[in-house]
């Protein structure tokens, strides 16, 4: 009985083991990747929100546009590098105006001239294995001029008690989207 436990006890620790590696390699060793991996976290009321994405940067290429660019207009886009953004809701909120439960999704856009489509995803992987049917929400978001930033960059503004904005900011263009607790 005594070896059992001890073999079932090792059998745990080397699963735990192994869980945790993966997850721990899953975002990678930063110091090899062209678009390094940033987090932001911001509270709003007693809610955390949080971000955790690739940053590209621009290096003279085109970033919104045709199809030769990195974030084609109209067509979806995995909202950074690398992994799919991953963001985290610690309770139930209101994303551009749809309710969301607490958890975690991938955060997807279709990026358009006049407005953007902003995607709450059910599927986290590899930011370019996008799956339609498991979007949670879809909501828009209308683009304004910010200032030139050549790195992708993800924050909050705009914070009260009850709410803020998300936003996603690359280039010269700024997409925020309101998230109020609930």
């Amino acid at each position: 009985m005594k070896k059992l436990i001890q073999l079932t006890f090792l059998i745990v620790f080397t699963a735990f083991f192994i869980s945790e590696n993966v997850l721990a390699q899953e975002r990678g060793n930063d110091s090899n990747r062209a678009s390094p991996n940033a987090s932001i976290s911001q509270t709003i009321g007693t809610t955390e929100v949080t971000v955790t994405y690739g940053r590209p940067a621009l290096k003279d290429r085109g970033y919104f546009g045709d199809n030769t660019a990195l974030a084609p207009i109209g067509s979806v886009w995995r909202t950074g590098a690398n992994e799919s953004t991953a963001i985290t809701f610690s309770d139930d909120v209101m994303f551009g105006g749809e309710q969301v439960e607490a958890g975690t999704y991938s955060l997807y856009t279709i990026p358009g001239t006049d407005e953007w489509t902003i995607i709450l995803n059910g599927k986290l992987s590899w930011g370019t294995q996008y799956d339609e049917a498991e979007d949670v929400v879809r909501v828009t978001a209308e683009p304004v001029e910010g200032s030139d930033l050549e790195w992708f960059e993800i924050y909050f503004n705009e914070l009260s008690d009850t709410k803020a904005h998300l936003n996603l900011h690359w280039g010269t263009t700024r997409v925020p989207v309101p998230i109020e607790t609930m």
